[in-house]
């Protein structure tokens, strides 16, 4: 009986285990790239020439356009990451709740990374958030609708790590850049792919968890 009362409580101990592991995960494993999938607009270069891993670190070139994005689509998800500019301050995005991986952008939701926007979110390829609304006297909806971030830029010096992290929970968003709170909307779709962007000029991107 005492055997079987320890069979079981080693059998719970190793679900728990395997749960606490499921909850929270690196979606990117500090080595390759091998979770994510890859677009680079018209297929100009390969992959590779955009995207890359070195030191635990991923290096986005920025040109040409293009986005990687994870294998895997998440719901009710907490992501959160660090970047860089490698160079000069320019642009990129996180993306999230992708539903279709479209070419050069994705539909999508775009957490805003444009040096001094950090934290807006933009609307890709007909993504909607419920609180967009066309600006009055504004007819034909623009092609990247940006709900603009609610506090002052929040961004460190160019070459210095900033920390992201969004926030997604049965559609609810909440996007912070280094600790504050800059968005905060609404979405009717609640799963989708991650993504991180080439826009720009050379982006690096680190310590990418999910829980």
């Amino acid at each position: 009986m005492k055997l079987l009362n320890l069979n079981a409580a080693f059998l719970l101990l190793a679900i728990m285990s395997t749960a606490c592991t499921q909850k929270t995960s690196e979606i990117f494993n500090g080595k390759d790239l091998s979770n994510w999938e890859f677009v680079v607009e018209n297929n100009a270069v390969p992959a590779e020439d955009v995207y890359s891993v070195n030191d635990g670190i991923i290096t986005i070139k920025g040109e040409p356009f293009g986005y990687m994005y994870t294998k895997e689509k998440y719901t009710d998800f907490i992501l959160n990451l660090e970047y860089r500019w490698a160079g000069e301050a320019s642009n990129s995005g996180v993306f999230f709740l992708i539903e279709e991986t479209t070419n050069p952008f994705p539909k999508g939701i775009e957490c805003q990374l444009k040096a001094d926007l950090a934290g807006d979110l933009v609307l890709l390829a007909g993504a909607d958030l419920n609180e967009y609304i066309l600006p009055e006297g504004v007819d034909t909806r623009p092609a990247f609708p940006v709900i603009a971030k609610q506090n002052p830029s929040s961004e460190n010096a160019t070459g210095e790590w900033n920390n992201v992290q969004v926030s997604v929970k049965d559609g609810n968003i909440t996007v912070t850049v280094n600790g504050v709170l800059q968005n905060i909307a609404s979405s009717n779709v609640k799963e989708g792919h991650i993504g991180l962007q080439s826009e720009g000029k050379e982006i690096q991107f680190r310590n990418l968890v999910i829980s």
